[in-house]
């Protein structure tokens, strides 16, 4: 595995960097086991804050292929994400001039379920992602990926072999690249003059008002205001119009661009101001955020080993990158969970990465009787509960995050 520590700023290049908040050497989130023999090397996990453009970043930039070229996060297994999919589909498609015959390109389209949203309703589609597994799976289910990192270059080839792109999307992806730039250089490229972009992302200001530390992980290089998402985008001739709130990773933002300049509605207007007044780039408010995660651990350890205490047997749900930095942050491992459940096929008996739990299905998971499930996929907490009522579980449910830590029963 290649990793290094950056000098300067990957936005601006100063190299004014102040340290935030060190998680402590941990395992790539995603790098499950088959076995508990295979080794796993750890990489400083820590933010930090540019003194000069204020842009939040890890330091350190592990290599994206061993990151990104067989993924394990599958969109299709989350039911909220597949309803929310379509939501989002018809919210973008009320942004464009044109009403039929569309082609959209979706960047980081992983196993091609948004995509679906749009084949259903007769537009022409094309992913785009780096992991090879999950294009193929798209592939399968009929939706045309091709397997690779974005880029300017790739946008190139892309466009000349199918023209302009009526709608280009990126989800959740844009924090998840070393270099954006390079990225949404190659949206401009691909986006014809009338069409419309869309950046979802994880907006900072619910990072740190519900506490979200433990969406910092190694895949993440940053993390994003509506102001750095619109410089970005402004560095590239694109012009940021409107915006929306997104339930995904529990509170993100839609950021919705063109080339052509349109009036920027009251809402995206509301949120830039909103983001002045509270302040969420200063460096005072980071540093409440790492004091405040630092006693948010050790409260939920406190819990944890409480309810051991009791006598109680504990199991995890969802066995999420964020709950990898949740585990390991907090020191809750195999001695504390029985196992973890996780709806997602891919990751069965497997163990997680630095913490040795293994996961199982949902229904294995409950045959060894817990009494208390800490849903470590909080941010699916209601679709999580629903589906454990379902299944005739009854006992305690642990919501860790957002904020305090809790008990409540079914």
């Amino acid at each position: 595995m290649i990793s290094k520590t950056i000098s300067k700023c990957r936005l601006c290049g100063s190299k004014k960097l102040q340290t935030i908040l060190e998680l402590g050497d941990q395992p790539p989130a995603n790098s499950l086991r088959e076995s508990l023999s295979d080794t796993l090397e750890n990489v400083s996990l820590t933010i930090c804050r540019c003194a000069e453009c204020t842009t939040i970043q890890l330091t350190e930039t592990i290599d994206p292929d061993y990151l990104f070229s067989n993924y394990v996060w599958v969109t299709g297994t989350s039911k909220g994400a597949r309803e929310y999919s379509q939501i989002f589909a018809e919210r973008i498609l009320s942004k464009v001039k044109k009403a039929t015959d569309l082609f959209i390109v979706e960047i980081a389209s992983n196993d091609g379920t948004f995509l679906k949203c749009f084949k259903e309703s007769g537009h022409r589609v094309l992913g785009i992602d780096p992991a090879k597994n999950l294009a193929e799976e798209a592939e399968k289910n009929g939706i045309p990926t091709r397997a690779d990192f974005f880029s300017l270059d790739v946008s190139k080839l892309v466009t000349e072999e199918n023209g302009s792109a009526d709608i280009v999307i990126a989800r959740n992806v844009i924090p998840h690249v070393p270099d954006p730039n390079d990225v949404v250089s190659g949206m401009a490229h691909s986006l014809d003059e009338e069409g419309v972009g869309a950046i979802e992302f994880h907006w900072i200001d619910k990072i740190l008002s519900e506490l979200h530390y433990d969406s910092i992980y190694h895949e993440h290089f940053f993390y994003h205001s509506l102001h750095s998402i619109n410089e970005l985008l402004s560095r590239h001739g694109l012009s940021l119009f409107d915006v929306a709130e997104s339930p995904i990773s529990g509170g993100s933002l839609v950021a919705y661009f063109s080339k052509e300049k349109r009036t920027k509605t009251s809402a995206l207007n509301g949120k830039l101001k909103w983001e002045n007044e509270q302040g969420i780039a200063s460096l005072e408010a980071w540093q409440q955020f790492a004091n405040k995660s630092q006693k948010h651990r050790e409260d939920l350890k406190l819990l944890i080993e409480s309810e051991l205490s009791a006598g109680k047997k504990l199991i995890g749900y969802g066995a999420s990158a964020r709950s990898s930095t949740l585990l390991n942050f907090c020191g809750i491992n195999h001695n504390h969970l029985a196992c973890i459940a996780d709806q997602n096929p891919l990751k069965h008996h497997r163990y997680t990465p630095g913490t040795d739990v293994l996961i199982l299905s949902p229904d294995e998971a409950l045959k060894v009787s817990p009494d208390t499930i800490v849903i470590l996929a909080w941010n699916f907490k209601d679709e999580i509960i629903d589906d454990l009522k379902e299944k005739g579980f009854k006992g305690n449910i642990l919501i860790p995050l957002p904020n305090d830590p809790y008990l409540l029963e079914i």
